[in-house]
């Protein structure tokens, strides 16, 4: 499929924007599951279950974007699920404990829409390293300022119901970028049905089955990461700091690996990877068992973590696609996403019932069977099919 623009860096910018509105959910995670738990009293299992209940509705919509995003004019879709949005967590802010979770389960079904939309426009654009990057480099840099005003500035003033309503304005002035977007114009693919998008190589299926492994393990340590520094006793003010320079990081490293490129070759990036991922979770480890220095041991593990894990889900989100020559295997790379954030939360709190550390365990035996994956049989069948790849072309 092929989208003409006439104006690519707008399209790039309002399909990032589009993108972000979508990852508000999962990237203030933390942060609304935290002001959630203290509003309605929720323990650490009911906060798993939440979490995972909203990510259950963003798989469904992952899904189903396939069929939805191919009919629907770009505009109307995004005002729609924007709207949406607002309205449900202002309900969320008004209702009772009872009814978070279906409320929270249509806040993650439209999120996955945005998402899948915004990563939809952005695979049309030539140089699809540049435009993944700024949408990461945005989507993150929003993200970094709301971490940071929630805490310090909202929730000890207004609690979740100022939560809601920041977010609802946040999104709504993000949505403002829908006039940059074409009028009356929609996706065309000749891939209408999820059974086509599931047609992919075996070798791709593998990819995105690890992926999803890696995510969940790191997801559930993320949930969990604002229960961690509350635990330590952290003002919100330095929650704050950490959550908002955490996501500057992230923003940073995606950057960084738009301008390493490939440069690294097919192992080189998971050793890193999960080099830096182990001494991020060794310092969030010592925050836990030190009576010292307890912020700087976890701002510091949670900010090398943080880099670490988006590193890893830029290039296995690479390798997937790497691994399909028709390009279906990246649009499900959200799916497995929404599995993981699904799974990842309740698992968390299940471990996280006893107490932290098992959900450092789990992120980090997630993280060393993703890389032994990516590095042995994953990377042999890439090096195959990239040698295919110049070999059809020469011919």
């Amino acid at each position: 499929m092929r989208v003409v623009s006439q104006h690519s860096l707008a399209l790039i910018l309002a399909a990032s924007f589009a993108s972000t509105i979508g990852g508000l959910p999962f990237n203030s995670l933390p942060i609304l599951l935290g002001s959630l738990a203290d509003t309605f009293n929720l323990t650490p299992q009911e906060i798993g279950l939440l979490g995972s209940v909203c990510f259950a509705g963003y798989l469904v919509g992952t899904l189903s974007s396939v069929l939805i995003i191919n009919r629907f004019c770009w505009r109307k879709l995004t005002m729609t699920s924007a709207v949406s949005s607002c309205l449900l967590l202002l309900l969320s802010s008004v209702s009772d404990a009872n009814w978070q979770m279906p409320l929270w389960a249509l806040i993650g079904f439209f999120a996955a829409l945005m998402t899948c939309l915004g990563l939809r426009i952005i695979g049309q654009m030539m140089n699809k390293e540049r435009a993944l990057g700024v949408r990461q480099g945005i989507e993150l840099g929003v993200t970094s300022i709301v971490l940071f005003a929630l805490p310090a500035f909202i929730i000890s003033q207004f609690g979740y119901a100022g939560v809601a309503i920041s977010l609802s304005i946040i999104i709504l002035l993000l949505s403002i970028s829908v006039f940059w977007l074409p009028k009356d114009t929609h996706l065309v693919t000749e891939h209408t049905s999820i059974k086509s998008q599931l047609d992919i190589p075996i070798s791709a299926w593998l990819a995105l089955l690890v992926f999803l492994i890696f995510a969940t393990g790191n997801i559930a340590l993320w949930a969990f990461l604002e229960r961690i520094g509350n635990s330590l006793q952290l003002e919100p003010a330095q929650l704050g700091l950490v959550f908002a320079v955490l996501k500057l990081l992230g923003g940073a490293a995606a950057f960084s690996v738009a301008l390493v490129g490939n440069k690294l070759g097919l192992r080189k990036p998971y050793i890193i990877v999960l080099t830096v991922l182990v001494i991020g979770l060794y310092l969030i480890w010592l925050s836990l068992s030190s009576l010292s220095n307890q912020f700087i041991l976890f701002a510091m593990g949670a900010w090398i973590w943080e880099v670490a894990f988006t590193w890893g889900c830029v290039f296995q989100t690479a390798a997937v696609a790497r691994l399909d020559s028709k390009g279906s295997a990246i649009m499900l790379i959200p799916a497995a996403f929404g599995v993981s954030a699904m799974v990842g939360p309740a698992l968390g709190g299940w471990l996280a019932s006893s107490d932290y550390y098992g959900v450092l365990a789990l992120a980090f035996v997630t993280s060393l069977v993703a890389v032994i994956c990516f590095m042995g049989p994953l990377a042999i069948r890439q090096r195959q099919m990239t040698s295919e790849v110049i070999a059809s072309t020469t011919n």
